[in-house]
């Protein structure tokens, strides 16, 4: 494909598994890269960047896998600047049905500094790596890392060298979130005029949100002439995170009158994939996160509520269905039986076999018993607990806590811990902080709490509160979360889930096992 063949198709490039999953935090377990794969694909994106097959084993298997089950996407790996990382990169897509290598380095004054080449060595570094990718397979990406700070002349001359040497699309990456929307645009139009073979790629843009204006320089981008955007489901990324896929997939959408450009994406599929990844990053949607946000279609203003009883196009300028969000509303509660937990759960983007229903309609049964009705947001957090504990090692059994004016508070607490349960009474400053004394002294360890925040999940005094917790052991960090009636008991449950993903860290520990640990400014 070329850019003068589709002027107004821009591809979906997702790079949730990859540049999403190394916001600190956010690491998924290997069948959930594989559940979010297929998410992807069957919704319509273009691009899956999987991975990045050399920095551990897990990656590698996880995008070997993907690119095995893919149906329709392109399986993208990453890899840096050099031959072995290339390889590795091939032997884990190339069993996809169209296979991609992205490789990339850093072309900017400070990142050339970091492997110590001079200009003419760094063009002969990517001539060589970006040949050897192309005699391995015909798709190769190629980004010039902090393309938004490496003087123009000089990235004129590496894009036409990767174009020389076989690449076949050019991705424009704003690694840092510096640059803004009209110097996006001029960015792209200007190596689409000056260099040579530029109207035989396809230029993309990857975009990261330090200042708040990922998607509007991603946007900018196209209007630019770039055919590809480079983006995470719900932003997620490093730092302040990348372009927002359903920012972007709507904004096309919607605006067509000034952007007349199409994806491939099913924006119905939004709304489920957007409450998936949250769930398994462990990285809950901001309530005013546009498109997928709690609040993107709530209005509480009367001025606004009088508007939408009338004419629902007052104040919205798309409508929820767009997005997959269901307008009508089956109130469940304790009297709702299977058929209308499963419906409800399918219109969440959950689709379970018979004995999954079974297991989570028992916990429905126990959740309606305490709270008179069941809302959207509470299956979502019972969905989430339930994903969790089927791989926990260590999970909570039973906690009792003591507390009120007269100190010390105490806590009560059995846990089970690989199938052995083991009991302790510990005291605290508060309910909490006694319970997670509790946790400690079951089961030893060294990290520190970095966040412990409470948020309620409906209204009500018999609402859900969803806790997240942070921590943090020797530069790893896992975040957990629970959710329950009882606020002490979502803490315990959200600190234990933290753990368990500290565990499956820890087994990965290794100093060439962590993606956090590979060094992307080192190409060589």
């Amino acid at each position: 494909m070329t850019q003068s063949t589709e002027r107004d198709r821009v591809l979906i490039f997702d790079t949730t598994l990859r540049d999403g999953e190394q916001s600190p935090g956010a690491t998924m377990s290997h069948a959930e890269k594989l559940e979010i794969a297929s998410m992807l694909d069957e919704m319509g994106v273009d691009i899956i960047e999987a991975g990045f097959p050399i920095a551990s084993e897990g990656d590698f298997k996880a995008v070997s896998e993907i690119a095995r089950a893919s149906r329709n996407a392109v399986i993208c790996g990453l890899s840096r600047a050099n031959i072995g990382d290339i390889d590795r990169c091939w032997e884990a897509v190339r069993h996809a049905a169209r296979p991609r290598i992205h490789t990339f380095i850093g072309t900017s004054p400070l990142h050339r500094a970091i492997p110590n080449l001079t200009q003419d060595e760094m063009v002969e570094r990517i001539h060589q790596t970006v040949t050897h990718a192309r005699n391995l397979c015909d798709n190769v990406q190629w980004s010039p890392m902090d393309a938004t700070r490496t003087e123009e002349d000089y990235l004129c001359r590496v894009v036409e060298t990767a174009i020389k040497a076989g690449a076949t699309t050019i991705n424009i990456p704003d690694t840092v979130g510096y640059t803004a929307p009209r110097e996006s645009a001029e960015l792209i139009r200007m190596l689409i005029e000056k260099v040579p073979g530029a109207d035989e790629v396809v230029f993309a843009t990857h975009c990261h949100n330090d200042l708040g204006m990922a998607t509007a320089n991603a946007l900018a981008a196209v209007e630019g002439g770039a055919r590809q955007i480079e983006c995470t489901i719900n932003g997620l990324g490093e730092r302040a995170g990348n372009t927002a896929l359903e920012e972007v997939v709507m904004a096309l959408r919607v605006r067509g009158d000034i952007m007349p450009f199409t994806t491939g994406v099913d924006s119905t599929k939004l709304m489920a994939i957007s409450r998936r990844v949250a769930t398994v990053s462990g990285f809950p949607v901001q309530f005013n996160k546009a498109i997928v946000g709690k609040n993107a279609f709530a209005h509480e203003s009367g001025i606004h509520q009088d508007g939408m009883l009338k004419n629902a196009e007052t104040f919205e300028i798309m409508r929820p269905a767009d997005v997959g969000l269901k307008e009508t509303n089956i109130v469940m509660g304790k009297h709702s039986g299977r058929a209308a937990l499963r419906s409800k759960l399918s219109e969440l983007g959950f689709d379970l076999a018979d004995n999954q229903l079974k297991d989570v309609f028992v916990r429905f049964k126990a959740l309606a018993d305490r709270k008179k009705e069941v809302y959207d947001d509470d299956l979502l957090a019972l969905m989430r607990d339930q994903a969790d504990e089927t791989q926990d090692r260590i999970q909570v059994k039973f906690l009792r806590v003591v507390c009120g004016t007269q100190s010390p508070q105490t806590a009560e607490l059995v846990l089970t811990i690989d199938g052995e349960d083991h009991e302790v009474t510990a005291t605290g400053d508060g309910p909490v902080d006694a319970t997670f004394n509790a946790v400690k002294q079951l089961f030893s360890h060294e990290a520190r709490l970095q966040l412990y925040q409470v948020h309620a999940v409906t209204e009500g005094t018999d609402a859900q509160a969803t806790v997240s917790v942070r921590m943090e052991e020797n530069g790893r960090i896992v975040t957990g979360q629970s959710a329950d009636t009882d606020t002490v008991v979502a803490s315990a449950r959200a600190y234990v889930n933290a753990l368990n993903r500290l565990l499956v860290r820890r087994e990965k520990s290794a100093p060439d096992s962590d993606v956090k640990t590979v060094n992307y400014l080192d190409a060589n």
